[in-house]
Formats: structure tokens, C-alpha cells, sequence
């Protein structure tokens, strides 16, 4: 397949690319009226592609949230208002008259490190966002892993010890929470905070590293993952990734495995639904 359409709908800005092939030739991005519900959202996607309502190509499209069937219902901070099963896949389909699919975000930008990122060469590979909230992305076998009712590579919504979601833990809003309660404007202060030797600062960023270090061990023994690629605002940190190895390498050697940052950053998701839209 020669050209393909690309969307990724973030949470405040949504971005579209049209591939030659794996080359991006065309590519724009808007803000995301995330909290107006999924017409305001559904206008603006459409604004977006509008210069490329003459190019016969198929539509990929990521989004957070969880996508069954091409229906997105709002699960995460991202998106708000009304996304209860939308039909986006059937929707955007017959507004655009051209095939759609429609994949939840950080199985898209998986799609895309494995292909083309930091998961080459790896057939067992999850790849981990940490930003306002954590999702993740899986490929088993060199397959990515998707399940019928939505739920695969759920990593924020997995248990910590204490009942609480790891996302409750771990995330950036977790963080930002921790950081107004001891006395920081938002969660980057306290982070910077925890860089400039801050002990209160690196104790609470330590808390959450921990207990993905936790669910990345687990993932060693229960999926046979062999390599993690963590991506997102607060992943892509400086020093996080060292900070999540060192808690990793706290664990037996059955437990651990190879721990990178993701290389795509915000074109993950772009490239990940491009190519899954170039499959036979």
C-alpha cells in the first residue's frame, strides 16, 4: 500500500500526517477541544484532514480511551465528556467515504516503537507512557496484542498493594497531586526539585517508580517481555528511566529485562497506525 492518513488525538493537541510509504510528506496539528464532547472533537478532527479530502488513502486514527469495534468510550483524564461507545471508526468512515480504523493510543505508538523505534529487533516488547495518566502498548510474538473487549495491556489500571490503581500511583497527575500536597506548584516543580537533591521530592517520585518497577518485573515472568520502551512527559524526563532502572535491578534476574526510552516521541502514535494500516 503506497499512501495512508494518520491521526492522533491527544489531549490537547491532535495531529495528522499523511505517509508516502513509512515517509511523513504532509503533516498539521490543531488544538483538541477535549473537554467539549466528541462533536466539538469530531469538527476539529475534520478540520484537520480537510486538505486531504481529495487523496484516496485510508484513515488511521489514535486516541486515548478503550476502542471496541471502532467505538471509543472515555476511560482516562484525556477525554471527557459523551464518549460512551461513539461509533468513530463508522463515523469518520462516512463523513470521509474511505475505510477507517480506529486504535487507542498507546497501542498505536507500541505499533509504531516496534516497528520502527526503540522495539526493533525485539519480538517480546511493551512499550509504557507515563504522563498525565500511564498506558501501554504490547507485542507478543511480533504481534500487538490486541484484545476483543478492549482491555489488553491495561498497566494503569493494574493493582497496587494497597488496592490503589498503579496510575494513582505513578502517573503525572498522581504526581502533581503529591506535589501540591507537600507544598510544590505542580508535579515538574517537584520533580525538579527531586533533580536538585530534594529528599522529600525524590522520596515521592521514588514511590511511584517503584511500583511500576513492581508491574515491569511482572511482566518478565508472566509475558516474556524482553525489552520496555517508556515514552510520555514524565517518562521521557531526564533521569526517569535511570531512576526506574535502578528499582528494576532491585529485583532477582528472572525478573528483570532491558529497559530503554522510547525514540519516537510524539510521532509514535502516527507511525504505529500507518503501518498497521500498510498490513496485507
Amino acid at each position: 500500500m503506497g499512501q495512508v492518513i494518520a491521526l492522533d488525538v491527544g489531549g490537547t493537541h491532535s495531529r495528522a500526517a499523511l505517509f508516502d510509504d513509512a515517509q511523513i510528506v504532509w503533516r498539521d496539528s490543531v488544538p483538541t477541544p477535549s473537554q467539549q464532547g466528541p462533536e466539538a472533537m469530531l469538527a476539529a478532527m475534520l478540520g484537520l484532514l480537510a486538505p486531504l479530502r481529495d487523496i484516496d488513502a485510508p484513515l488511521g486514527v489514535a486516541i486515548a480511551g478503550r476502542v471496541v469495534d471502532g467505538c471509543v468510550t472515555a476511560d482516562t483524564p484525556a477525554l471527557v465528556r459523551g464518549w460512551h461507545a461513539f461509533p468513530l471508526a463508522r463515523t469518520l468512515a462516512e463523513r470521509l467515504a474511505r475505510p477507517v480504523r480506529v486504535l487507542n493510543d498507546a497501542r498505536a505508538a507500541a505499533w509504531g516503537e516496534f516497528c520502527f523505534g526503540a522495539g526493533r529487533g525485539c519480538s517480546e516488547f511493551l512499550f509504557v507512557t507515563v504522563s498525565t495518566g500511564v498506558g501501554a502498548g504490547l507485542v507478543l510474538d511480533g504481534r500487538l496484542h490486541l484484545a476483543r473487549n478492549g482491555f489488553d495491556a491495561e498497566l494503569g489500571d493494574t493493582l497496587a498493594a494497597d488496592g490503589q490503581t498503579l496510575e494513582a500511583h505513578a502517573s503525572g497527575a498522581a504526581m502533581a497531586q503529591r506535589a501540591v500536597e507537600l507544598g510544590f506548584t505542580d508535579g515538574k516543580a517537584l520533580c525538579d526539585a527531586a533533580d536538585g537533591g530534594d529528599v522529600r521530592a525524590e522520596t515521592v517520585l521514588r514511590e511511584g517508580i517503584r511500583e511500576l518497577a513492581t508491574k515491569l518485573a511482572d511482566a518478565s515472568v508472566m509475558l516474556g517481555v524482553q525489552r520496555s520502551a517508556i515514552g510520555g512527559g514524565l517518562g521521557l524526563r531526564p533521569g526517569y528511566v535511570e531512576r526506574l532502572r535502578d528499582e528494576l535491578e532491585r529485583f532477582p534476574a528472572l525478573h528483570r529485562h532491558e529497559l530503554v526510552r522510547a525514540e519516537l516521541g510524539a510521532d509514535a502514535g502516527l507511525h504505529g497506525v500507518a503501518a498497521l494500516l500498510r498490513e496485507p
